[in-house]
């Protein structure tokens, strides 16, 4: 026998050796793992949710639009305490003719002049959304003012709308173009407000604000709609806003400066 024939020969007896003590203990292993008591992991305390508003800072942005004073003072309060959660929000100026779109932390997505109510005022007739559209008198063609939880959906022709106020019938939709005479898209592209009020109280949005901006923000998350009155103060309409700062007049006690 050579010396290596020897060598291999003794290493397969030790293989062999080896291999059965590491199956005894194994099998002894397994063994006492099956008789062993079994406990479960210690418990992780629950890690209380943050809601999203907590996590992000939110700061109005308006992208260099300028607001009328009272969008301003909406729009901030709204960002400072939250009032729309975490849901995005709209801003609709009517003496402005304004509407105004916001992701959920108060960054402005896009502004654009509108059409609105023919008739000047911020409450609906009630039951009016039931009443067929021809026979709403034009005193009565008002877009109301208040807080709106939005929702989307379709109207009587199948168009795609985002609700205001559904039981009054109050949407926002693309202009509708169908009657020459009212020159719809003519008053939306003048640079007056004061001949913006034309339909029965819908907001009419050009159709490329309608599909890139407000349609796209809506249907990922239907959000808050703030209509700024036109005859009522922002107090009476939004009764948790702030009050206004009061001016020193005479007699008035007057602050540090």
């Amino acid at each position: 026998m050579t010396l290596k024939r020897f060598f291999d020969k003794d290493v397969m007896r030790g293989l062999r050796h080896g291999a059965v003590v590491g199956a005894v203990i194994v099998g002894a292993a397994l063994w006492w793992r099956d008789r062993a008591p079994v406990t479960s992991p210690p418990a992780v305390p629950a890690v209380p949710a943050v809601s999203a508003v907590q996590l992000q800072p939110r700061q109005l942005d308006l992208a260099g639009e300028t607001l009328s004073p009272d969008a301003l003072r909406l729009a901030q309060w709204v960002v400072a305490v939250a009032d729309n959660g975490t849901r995005p929000f709209v801003l609709l100026d009517k003496l402005a003719a304004r509407v105004m779109v916001f992701d959920p932390d108060g960054r402005l997505l896009g502004a654009s002049a509108v059409l609105l109510g023919y008739a000047r005022g911020d409450d609906t007739v009630p039951g009016i959304g039931d009443r067929p559209i021809e026979d709403v008198r034009p005193e009565e063609r008002t877009t109301p003012a208040g807080r709106f939880q939005a929702s989307i959906g379709r109207n009587t022709q199948g168009e795609e709308v985002v609700w205001v106020d559904y039981e009054a019938a109050v949407s926002m939709h693309r202009v509708r173009l169908n009657n020459p005479a009212e020159r719809r898209a003519q008053r939306l592209a003048s640079a007056t407000a004061a001949d913006n009020r034309i339909s029965y109280g819908c907001v009419n949005l050009p159709v490329d604000f309608f599909e890139q901006v407000l349609w796209p923000t809506m249907r990922s998350q239907p959000g808050v709609v703030y209509v700024l009155p036109e005859h009522k103060s922002l107090e009476q309409v939004f009764p948790g806003l702030a009050p206004r700062p009061a001016l020193a007049g005479p007699g008035a006690p007057v602050g540090p400066s």
